[in-house]
């Protein structure tokens, strides 16, 4: 075998590792657990076979023994090497170091951190006074053994079916490093279903595998051993070996008989001495590893794509309730929703009685002389009726953006991550703090841009003179009214109320500006205010975007992950 596989095959693999590395799944989607699960065993592969593997074609063959609670896992590895190497779980659950038996001319192999990166190495004896009273699952203890031909080594894994998870956990990532899975299994269990997952797992992935069925009565060998063939048969898993222990005493060290084991380890032997099998086994388990990414990064992509589309499903939710805000605004403004209340009365006192205003629609034109003659003499006083104009403005944008913040909210509730993400940031289901600040600050900045469109309409002396006559924050608060002069939403008296102080307001500034003029400027009054409603609005929204950043997935994970798998089908 070559000692190095092609470097552009290394290469891929190793950027899809990366890639595989920094994938995030932050969003509680459905099937997230999943994803996760799956990221973390692909990325254990690479890392502890694929890569490995790919950089030393010509390493031992290892061999993981893995099998369920109970099998014989320890008995056996003590069996083969014929020493106490590996501690039995008298008490189960049993949480304890993998022990790893290699020959010493193998030693440099296993040392470093080639294979299984993230466990730490010790050294441990052989014989019961060389193993450890208390183990570390974190740690792979190494033990050297003259009984293990050089170019194999066995790895003693956790049980497969543990009630303690990292147990599980780690028995899955010490199978997924190995060339060989060497599965041991007895009589009363070998149909048990956790087994079989794991088994159909190597199928899937094309990983050599090898039976160990113990504990079989001689009375029944025969009809056990079929039915537990026609079960790999039906897996894929014909080709599998089976090795058959009988029911038998055990030595005084708690080894099997020497001649219980003599077949497995010849077996065993021989592929150590010969490289053609070696090869061909590391090859299989390879090619199959290789050939399993393309489907486990498909399922990655897809996890992506879906952690992506949640968050920009809350960013949607967040943004149409802002817009809706707006549009509320705007509604708001367009039908006469200011007309009522306080600014009706300030108005009425600006211009005159209530007699004046409940007769203004029969007598428009005399009242349009009363204020012509006005701009004459002395104006009443416009401040009351600006600072009602205000408050109402504030009011509406108050309202809505409370109306916008808790839409947000209760949407995001029911939206995967949402809640999470609510219960990290409370404050978003309420408006900002600063907001009444804000707030105030916007509607005196366009009440300014109105003074401003005022003055910068009456450029001839004349109407300038007008202005003057009425003054500018009188004109000013006059165009506000101007702004909110549609009465759709009105009902009953206030129709006639409000329509008429609108038009009223309406023909005062047309004498002094003109019609057209009086367009020009309640369009661009409008148009100021809702720019500044949107900016403001759109701070708000973007509280909202501030917290998503922190689970955001950017939409070319998935494609990164598929293109870089892809690469890697290329390469072989």
């Amino acid at each position: 075998m070559r000692g190095v596989v092609d470097e552009g095959l290394l290469e891929a693999a190793g950027e899809l590792r990366d890639l595989v590395a920094v994938t995030r799944f932050p969003i509680d989607t459905g099937a997230v657990d999943v994803a996760r699960d799956a990221q973390v065993a692909l990325l254990d592969q690479l890392d502890d076979y694929v890569l490995p593997r790919l950089k030393a074609m010509d390493a031992p063959l290892l061999a993981v023994i893995g099998g369920s609670t109970g099998a014989g896992k320890s008995t056996l590895i003590n069996s083969i090497v014929g020493a106490t190497v590996s501690r039995s779980g008298v008490l189960r659950p049993t949480t304890r170091a993998s022990v790893l038996v290699h020959n010493p001319e193998d030693d440099q192999w296993f040392t470093s951190h080639r294979v299984l990166p993230g466990l730490e190495r010790v050294r441990g004896g052989t014989g019961t006074g060389g193993l450890h009273a208390v183990d570390d699952p974190s740690e792979v203890r190494l033990v050297e053994s003259n009984a293990l031909p050089s170019g194999l080594a066995l790895l003693d894994a956790p049980d497969i079916d543990s009630v303690v998870r990292p147990n599980r956990e780690l028995a899955a990532e010490l199978l997924s490093a190995a060339d060989l899975w060497l599965f041991v299994t007895t009589s009363s269990r070998y149909a048990d279903a956790v087994p079989w997952a794991m088994l159909r797992q190597a199928a899937e992935r094309g990983t050599s595998v090898a039976i160990v069925l113990a504990r079989v009565p001689r009375e029944h060998m025969e009809e056990v051993r079929g039915h537990l063939s026609e079960m790999l048969r039906g897996e894929g898993l014909a080709s599998a070996p089976i090795f058959t222990i009988p029911e038998a005493t055990l030595t005084r060290e708690g080894h099997l008989q020497p001649q219980e084991v003599a077949r497995i380890r010849s077996w065993l032997a021989a592929l150590a001495r010969d490289a053609k099998a070696r090869s061909i086994i590391v090859r299989r388990t390879l090619g199959g590893a290789l050939d399993s990414l393309r489907d486990r990064v498909a399922d990655l992509a897809e996890a992506s794509q879906a952690q992506h589309e949640a968050t920009q499903e809350l960013r949607r939710a967040a943004e149409r309730a802002h817009a809706q805000a707006v549009e509320a605004v705007e509604s708001g403004i367009s039908e006469g929703t200011l007309l009522r209340g306080e600014v009706l009365a300030r108005w009425q006192q600006l211009v005159g009685t209530g007699e004046f205003l409940r007769h203004v629609e029969a007598h428009i034109s005399s009242w349009r002389d009363r204020f012509t003659s006005a701009i004459k003499g002395t104006p009443p006083p416009a401040a009351p009726l600006g600072e009602a104009l205000q408050s109402g403005v504030a009011e509406l944008l108050r309202a809505y953006a409370q109306g916008a913040a808790a839409t947000t909210a209760r949407r995001w509730r029911q939206l995967p991550g949402g809640a999470a993400l609510l219960e990290e940031h409370p404050e978003l289901a309420h408006p900002s703090a600063d907001l009444d600040e804000r707030v105030e600050r916007l509607v005196r900045d366009w009440q300014g841009q109105l003074l401003e469109l005022v003055r910068a309409e009456g450029k001839d002396r004349r109407t300038t003179a007008r202005i003057m006559a009425f003054g500018v924050n009188g004109l000013a608060v006059v165009l506000m009214l101007v702004v909110f002069s549609q009465t759709w939403g009105l009902s009953g008296a206030e129709v006639g109320v409000a329509g008429g102080a609108a038009v009223l307001a309406q023909r005062l500034l047309e004498a002094i500006f003109g019609d057209q003029a009086v367009r020009t400027l309640a369009l661009k009054a409008r148009k100021q205010l809702m720019d500044q409603v949107e900016a403001l609005y759109a701070q708000e929204r973007q509280r909202f975007d501030r917290a998503l950043e922190s689970v955001e997935v950017v939409a070319s994970q998935a494609k990164q992950l598929t293109d870089a798998a892809a690469a890697v089908e290329a390469a072989r």
